[in-house]
């Protein structure tokens, strides 16, 4: 569903270490091409041929969703769920610091599957 929102009111009324987690996700992750973003109605949405990447600005943390082919165990992935042929993968941050390397390498799982 997409929508004439920006990604300035999705983060109104939210603390700035989400902001500022949002900006570094992004910036680790803008770059690998082809790569869109795009907004709908509460979420901010990544996507190559098809979505790969979701995020969600929560009152306090940003639910990261990605999907992959089958369920990848990490302690950062606080659930998943099946979504037809594939898995949601859910990861929950509040600081930009937590957007380390192990995240940021799930993430790519997701991309290089979508």
């Amino acid at each position: 569903m997409c929508t004439d929102k920006t990604i300035d009111e999705l983060f109104d009324g939210k603390p700035d270490n989400l902001v500022l987690a949002f900006d570094k996700l992004l910036i680790s992750v803008i770059d690998w091409q082809p790569c869109s973003v795009g907004m709908s109605t509460k979420s901010i949405v990544f996507t190559k041929e098809k979505a790969w990447l979701i995020v969600k600005p929560m009152s306090k943390e940003l639910d990261i969703k990605f999907y992959y082919s089958e369920i990848i165990h990490s302690p950062r992935i606080k659930k998943t769920a099946s979504w037809g042929k594939k898995y949601a993968h859910h990861i929950r941050v509040m600081y930009d610091h937590q957007v380390d390397d192990e995240i940021i390498s799930l993430l790519r799982r997701g991309y290089d599957f979508a």
